[in-house]
């Protein structure tokens, strides 16, 4: 009881050991001397068989503490609505123990709350409204309890949510469509509840989601190809539902596929042949429903046994997988070579049309000029047709007061369309040497990528004098005018998740493409920054693509003086250790805001030399001043420095001269990562 005389106390840490609480009490009253410690900000109790409740004196910590770990530690009863004035907890860990009752709708109170884990408790009846409140809520873990009722409709007010797991209870009704238009979420388990209705078409939107699982549920309806929309999903589970219709092959597009279980379902129709392309898919499970046809046998495939197909009766294929041989017809039906006539005939009559069309538009475009053609499938894939005229009216002509910005090859103005979206219009100047070959390019790149760091490409719009790109517009402007702006101001939080959302689009382009991509041109200025500050890498006018199987080729356009790599600027050898190098250079300008072309470096010193020299004793003299201007109230000057010497020490690794000593982007995300879990692990506290 005396720990509470520790006036000046902030952290006490006592978890995996083998303390008990009182005996002749049935509350945890060592609580109450602690709340008596004002400046306690962390107090970690997991792990211990402290067998009591939680005092209603918890109220007391109100001012001071901020994390609170105390899972498995057998504390029983309810949990108290003084719980509720604990205004600057950021962190809440009571899982695992034997809480009962209702989760209190005090709970609204802890406004700071980032992470609530209550799972593996007794906690019984709905879900509170007052949740919907906690909008700094990142983490919500409240599986394998009794709750009962539906989620709550105003989920979607939890705009910061990435976790949210409430599997194991005994959760009804329909997933509120506002669920899906989280697009910052994760990771999402609904499993073993009793959910009705089916998948929206929305839940294509959630691109940041990993792993879905809602499994063991009532719910119906198709899957829906939009699907193909979560572009960083891993894992997904559908099984023990009554889901029905065919399986999409839009699923083919989640390259990034691991697990794959849509077993005991009514799926009808073919396995599609889009799932070979899932090289990275490790468990499939397809197992009792109603399919038919040939199980492929390329990809991944040739790792699976029979347990992945078991219980589908019209399936056939190879002897491994224990179905019968599929039985090949000789002669065709007449429909069939009806079919094979309008497959193979109409693609060909459909070139012969292109050609004719091509010729009398070029033939036009002498005569008339600027012919407001817009061809939008320069990009290949689906996006919407916008003109001439319509880009003409958007930009107020191109007017210079909506110009944006201007590059080497082309000038990017502010658009607004008919349909009061903003866009970005990039406009290829084609009377420079090689605009051509960057537009052609670009579109070359955006037929491939699709990634929330990566700028979004809307249309593209071209005639006899004009090629133009539509861009997403991104509101917040270039990180080079966020770091070289005196009125604007990056906190070390928004540098270190910026340089990891810039790393998450390298390790992108670099390692989850069939064929490698490099960007050559990575600097501040071609990093936007949207409305959520979240950075989105653009400008892929010199960007290469690299052969399969081929780790670099030849150039003979060049980058940006600075951020060059040795390689690149001597040789023209274009490779990802290019684009490694180049990140490197940013990180150090992040940091120290110098770019690598100021006029204080030459022949003799260069930023890297600069930052070397500084390095690991003089990391305050080279940051940025603003940093050391700023409050960082949750670190302490040590701390700060540590950090600040991480990120440098990681931008000198990636810029040395020789790229085989440069890492890749994975060990790059590896390391980043590091630094900024370290990072929120000081903040949380």
């Amino acid at each position: 009881m005396s720990l509470g005389n520790l006036k000046n106390l902030r952290v006490f840490e006592a978890g995996s050991n083998q303390l008990t609480g009182e005996t002749h009490s049935s509350e945890l009253s060592f609580l109450s001397a602690l709340s008596n410690c004002q400046s306690l900000r962390f107090l970690a109790l997991g792990s211990n068989p402290l067998c009591g409740s939680i005092p209603k004196s918890i109220k007391n910590f109100s001012s001071s503490l901020q994390i609170l770990y105390a899972h498995n530690c057998q504390i029983r009863g309810r949990i108290p609505q003084e719980m509720g004035s604990l205004k600057r907890l950021t962190a809440l860990w009571l899982n695992d123990n034997d809480l009962d009752g209702n989760i209190p709708s005090s709970i609204r109170g802890l406004e700071s709350l980032q992470m609530l884990y209550l799972e593996n408790n007794h906690l019984e009846g709905p879900i509170p409204d007052e949740i919907c409140n906690l909008t700094s809520l990142g983490n919500l873990l409240l599986q394998q309890n009794s709750l009962s009722g539906s989620i709550l409709n105003c989920i979607g007010n939890l705009s910061s949510l990435q976790k949210f797991v409430v599997s194991w209870n005994n959760l009804t009704s329909i997933v509120p469509v506002s669920l899906w238009s989280l697009q910052g979420l994760i990771f999402l388990d609904l499993s073993h509840n009793s959910f009705i209705g089916g998948l929206p078409l929305d839940i294509g939107k959630m691109r940041a989601m990993n792993g879905i699982d809602l499994s063991r549920n009532r719910l119906t309806g198709t899957i829906p190809s939009s699907i193909q929309g979560l572009e960083s999903l891993v894992s997904l589970n559908l099984s023990g539902n009554s889901f029905e219709g065919s399986i999409p092959s839009s699923i083919g597009d989640l390259k990034g596929l691991e697990f794959l279980d849509l077993s005991y379902n009514e799926l009808s129709g073919a396995i599609p042949k889009s799932l070979e392309e899932l090289r990275f898919l490790q468990n499939l499970n397809l197992s009792f429903n109603r399919l038919s046809g040939e199980i492929p046998n390329g990809g991944s495939f040739g790792n699976f046994s029979a347990l992945s197909f078991i219980g589908n009766e019209a399936l056939c294929g190879n002897a491994i997988f224990e179905v019968p041989t599929c039985k090949v017809n000789e002669k065709k039906s007449s429909r069939d070579k009806r079919l094979w006539l309008l497959y193979v005939m109409l693609p060909i009559a459909s070139a012969i049309l292109s050609v004719i069309v091509i010729c009398l538009l070029r033939k036009l475009g002498n005569t008339i000029k600027r012919a407001p053609v817009s061809v939008g499938i320069l990009l290949g894939i689906n996006h919407p047709m916008i003109t001439y005229r319509e880009l003409c009216s958007a930009t107020n002509n191109f007017s210079e007061s909506n110009l944006l910005g201007a590059g080497s090859f082309s000038s990017v103005y502010k658009g607004t369309l008919a349909n009061r979206t903003d866009v970005a219009v990039k406009v290829l100047n084609l009377h420079i040497e090689g605009a051509l070959k960057s537009f052609d390019a670009e579109c070359e790149v955006f037929r491939k990528i699709r990634h929330w760091n990566l700028v979004k490409v809307i249309s593209s719009c071209t005639n006899a004098d004009l090629r133009a790109l539509v861009l997403q517009y991104v509101p917040n402007g270039s990180l080079e005018k966020w770091l070289h702006s005196n009125n604007r101001n990056l906190g070390l939080h928004q540098r270190v998740n910026l340089v990891v959302d810039i790393a998450t689009a390298l390790d992108y382009l670099h390692h989850r493409q069939p064929e490698p991509i490099v960007h050559c041109d990575l600097k501040p200025s071609n990093v936007l920054l949207n409305e959520d500050m979240v950075a989105q890498v653009c400008d892929f006018g010199i960007a290469k693509i690299l052969a399969k199987n081929k780790l670099e080729t030849q150039t003979q356009t060049l980058g940006t003086i600075g951020y060059v790599a040795p390689e690149y600027g001597l040789e023209g050898k274009v490779s990802t250790k290019g684009d490694v190098y180049s990140f490197g250079i940013l990180l150090l300008e992040v940091i120290t805001s110098k770019k690598p072309t100021d006029e204080m470096f030459n022949a003799d010193m260069s930023l890297r030399q600069w930052v070397g020299a500084a390095t690991p004793d003089r990391v305050l003299d080279i940051m940025d001043s603003k940093l050391i201007s700023m409050k960082h109230e949750d670190l302490t000057p040590p701390e700060l420095e540590s950090i600040v010497l991480s990120i440098l020490e990681l931008g000198l690794e990636c810029s040395k001269d020789l790229p085989e000593e440069r890492m890749d982007m994975k060990t790059i995300m590896v390391k980043l990562n590091k630094i900024k879990l370290s990072l929120l692990d000081k903040k949380i506290r």
